[in-house]
């Protein structure tokens, strides 16, 4: 990012630190929320971001940005959109040429503006992408995929068929679901609640993870709260129910578990295909 744009955003970030209440009074308000969706559409902000530890954060200033923007906005018919579409004025279906260097397969997706996509992604029809989220360079997000408001997918992840990635847009200061570099979700499986995935982990078919789910594993025998650590591995599991009664009628309850971790030259699908055996 060069000296001009640092202060464009920098700038940024002091309007939309504000009381929302005061942002949306201000005048200024308007033009400032186009240049904050051209911000997040070109990467120059994001958001969430790593903080100091390591871990991932919410940038609450650019959550406080999107939530005023939909607070100025009126609703507006989009008849060129197939089959018809009413959304809030600010946030049209966003259109690609192959200037952007993203491949957009013909099918029915949708990207809303204030949306990142990195050069080199692929979108499979139909899939939508929500305002705020961020999809790196050479992550697919496959057929009938979600990536919910403000989602942060890294770079070479593969959302497969059916995959939910959740939306944390209120309130301002709640972390977003993060999926770091080089990971794979399974068909039908979901992220909620910014929960996150470390980088290189997998997710098998149909594993639900929110950010009070347990994740046990089995391989280095500890819990984790909403978290897949690096390169892990998870499967469906399940635990006994508490109680007499679930016991005697042998109930159990959902428990995603950790099988193994990935070798640094595993592919995702062969370490999936290992631990399903």
């Amino acid at each position: 990012m060069d000296e001009t744009r640092g202060m464009s955003v920098a700038s940024l970030e002091a309007f939309f630190s504000r009381p929302i209440e005061e942002v949306v009074s201000d005048a200024g308000a308007p033009e400032r929320g186009r240049e904050l969706l051209l911000a997040l559409e070109s990467g120059e902000a994001r958001s969430a971001s790593r903080d100091e530890r390591g871990g991932w954060a919410a940038n609450a200033w650019v959550k406080n940005g999107i939530l005023t923007i939909f607070r100025l906005s009126r609703l507006v018919d989009y008849p060129e959109w197939p089959g018809g579409a009413v959304d809030k004025d600010a946030f049209p279906p966003r259109t690609f040429s192959i200037l952007d260097g993203v491949r957009v397969v013909a099918g029915g997706s949708s990207v809303r503006r204030g949306a990142r996509i990195c050069p080199g992604a692929v979108l499979m029809p139909p899939c939508f992408v929500n305002v705020g989220a961020w999809v790196g360079s050479g992550t697919m997000v496959d057929s009938h995929a979600l990536v919910g408001s403000c989602a942060q997918i890294g770079e070479r992840v593969h959302l497969s068929a059916g995959v939910q990635v959740g939306g944390v847009l209120e309130p301002a200061g709640a972390r977003p679901v993060v999926v770091e570099d080089g990971c794979f979700l399974g068909a039908l499986s979901g992220l909620f609640e910014g929960a996150v995935m470390g980088a290189g982990s997998v997710l098998a078919p149909g594993v639900m993870i929110t950010a009070s789910t347990t994740v046990y594993d089995l391989v280095e025998e500890r819990e984790y709260k909403g978290l897949v650590p690096e390169a892990a591995v998870v499967v469906p599991g399940s635990r006994p129910a508490r109680g007499a009664w679930a016991a005697s009628m042998g109930l159990s309850v959902y428990a995603p578990c950790i099988v193994k971790y990935r070798d640094a030259g595993t592919a995702a699908a062969t370490a999936l295909e290992e631990a399903l055996r």
